[in-house]
């Protein structure tokens, strides 16, 4: 059996937001390094996510380090955004379906988050 976490690699490596569809629990929850209130649903969670494929996926994403439990993953990435070295985690939670339950994102440094958050608002309000 495939798990979320390899299912999320593959999707990460094939750049397809696509696949989140049958990856997410319908109840996820997704934790923005930006917005202060949990993002709750399949929905929403789907447009941030997919969103972040267009913005973060930019050639210099890459992700340099795992922690692995049972049904959690800490993924530590790196990329730059205009000019900016960026250093993040996600932090990632699955049920016993193999579905994504939970997918918080924390960024560093603080010019680097702004830098993401600057890419995502605009992605997000292009996309409506």
């Amino acid at each position: 059996m495939t798990t979320a976490l390899q299912q999320w690699h593959q999707l990460v490596s094939e750049q397809n937001p696509a696949g989140l569809q049958t990856l997410l629990a319908d109840e996820v929850v997704f934790y923005s390094p930006v917005v202060h209130t949990p993002q709750r649903g399949k929905a929403i969670a789907m447009k941030y996510l997919s969103t972040a494929f267009g913005v973060l996926f930019n050639g210099s994403f890459r992700y340099v380090g795992e922690i692995v439990g049972a049904q959690q993953a800490m993924l530590e990435f790196e990329l730059v955004m205009d000019g900016v070295a960026v250093n993040g985690i996600d932090l990632i939670s699955w049920n016993d379906s193999g579905q994504i339950t939970e997918f918080k994102v924390m960024l560093r440094p603080r010019k680097g988050l702004e830098a993401v958050a600057i890419a995502m608002r605009e992605a997000l309000q292009a996309s409506g």
